[in-house]
């Protein structure tokens, strides 16, 4: 509530939040463009693998040579913005209060938390699928620093588990959460030369946007919202269903009617889930009302008894939207607004030492399930590739399956065939055990389930 008049105090301190962006792409560019007319937030520094990006960047936002700084060092000085293509430099560099990092790769993401863990940086790590990979180590590592380790706010996991914390804060039990998609039951098996097809594109349209495919491609074959789901899982105490996402179609209006237990008329196996819902009919007519770019939170009075009855009389005086029991009802944001609100997460921790959602414990985890029938020998290429797709499990049943975890499933060479819709597993891959995979293991050992830690 007051963090925009805590960032104007800073300015006229002259003591500005200072933070550092790696990744010079869409996401970050969205962050650049607010941040250069936000009081209080110097952007100290920007590092990604080319410097033209960054200027590109910068220009595209509105920003012009005369911010930019000749080094590091002169940033500090002049309250300009330093470009560079160590990102462990801007790390390291003096005056820095907190690293955004947006590079989408999981180890480089797990590389660059750790360094600023020890250089005594906050950070926000836009990587979800570092976060999903190892969260729970990550934010553990903060904490023996004396660092926040945050979701990014304005992604959709970082909102969702604003919305959950509100919902418990109120005193409301919460039975559902999650996000809206576009989803139809073949997209599993969409592919980069696929993709384009399904978002009404041509090839050339896409290129001439700067699009990339196999990005795009991850968003829609459910490997996204897998990654989405789980670290809103890990970081909220919510449940993945037992048997992945389903994508139910349903509008805004319809949440609590139908992303409620089936017990109660709803969709749901059971109370306390995560669950991404469809902007589309399965026949591909649109939901009324869709929440394609919005999210969700669903919550109860109470059980059907006198103490909750004053609440469901409530829900119903002040035109909330309810189920036929009136026991149910939800709240949503139609729109999350991505890097234009990242700088949310920055001033909540350094002016508040706060997490715009971090991973408490290792609930849910996103394995990587073969697209079609796999043979040995062939090199699996990642989210949004044409070899596998990542579906969201509970953390027992994928260390008890052995499951390869999706940000590990990039140029990684096949053992053994895998048959399409089967998950690849640790035994059906040759995978080196570099840092990344190291770092794994050790989240796995630290917070998985006694019975099924790895060894």
């Amino acid at each position: 509530m007051n963090l925009g008049r805590m960032l104007k105090a800073r300015a006229a301190e002259g003591r500005p939040v200072r933070a550092g962006l790696i990744g010079a792409g869409k996401f970050g560019s969205m962050f650049l463009a607010q941040a250069r007319t936000t009081p209080g937030l110097h952007v100290l520094g920007i590092a990604d693998l080319s410097g033209a990006r960054i200027r590109d960047a910068l220009k595209r936002t509105g920003w012009d040579e005369t911010q930019i700084a000749r080094d590091l060092s002169d940033a500090l000085k002049s309250g300009k913005t330093a470009i560079t293509e160590d990102a462990l430099a801007l790390i390291n560099a003096d005056g820095l209060d907190v690293i955004l990092d947006v590079t989408g790769s999981p180890s480089a993401a797990i590389r660059h938390c750790l360094a600023a863990f020890k250089a005594s940086r906050h950070v926000v790590n836009v990587t979800v699928e570092a976060d999903v990979l190892a969260g729970p180590l990550l934010a553990k590592r903060a904490a023996e620093a004396g660092v926040v380790y945050a979701l990014a706010y304005g992604d959709q996991p970082a909102l969702v588990c604003e919305m959950v914390d509100w919902a418990e804060a109120c005193g409301f039990r919460v039975v559902s959460a999650g996000k809206g998609t576009k989803y139809l039951p073949e997209y599993p098996q969409s592919t980069p030369d696929t993709v384009w097809n399904y978002y009404g594109m041509t090839v050339e349209q896409a290129a001439s946007a700067g699009m990339n495919s196999q990005m795009f491609n991850s968003f829609l074959d459910g490997t996204k919202s897998a990654i989405e789901m789980a670290a809103i899982s890990n970081a909220t105490g919510l449940k993945a269903p037992r048997d992945g996402l389903a994508f139910p179609p349903c509008g805004a209006d319809e949440l609590p009617k139908h992303l409620i237990p089936r017990a109660a008329g709803g969709v749901l196996e059971e109370s306390g889930l995560v669950e991404v819902v469809s902007s589309l009919h399965r026949g591909g007519s649109p939901v009324a009302r869709d929440l394609r770019w919005g999210v969700y939170v669903v919550f109860e009075a109470g059980s059907d008894d006198a103490r909750a009855e004053y609440t469901r009389r409530c829900f119903a005086e002040y035109g909330m939207i309810t189920d036929k029991s009136g026991r149910y009802s939800a709240l949503y944001r139609p729109y999350h607004m991505i890097g234009l609100e990242l700088g949310i997460s920055a001033a909540a921790a350094v002016l508040r030492k706060e997490a715009t959602g971090t991973a408490d414990a290792f609930r849910s985890d996103v394995a990587a399930v073969a697209k079609r029938n796999l043979a040995a020998g062939e090199i699996l290429d990642g989210e949004g590739g044409y070899t596998v797709y990542g579906k969201i499990m509970r953390v027992e049943d994928s260390l008890a399956s052995g499951a390869l975890p999706i940000g590990l499933a990039h140029k990684v060479k096949l053992n053994r065939p895998v048959a399409a819709g089967k998950a690849v597993t640790w035994s059906d891959v040759a995978i080196a055990e570099d840092d990344t995979v190291k770092f794994r293991r050790e989240m796995e050992r630290q917070f998985a389930p006694k019975k099924t830690a790895a060894a």
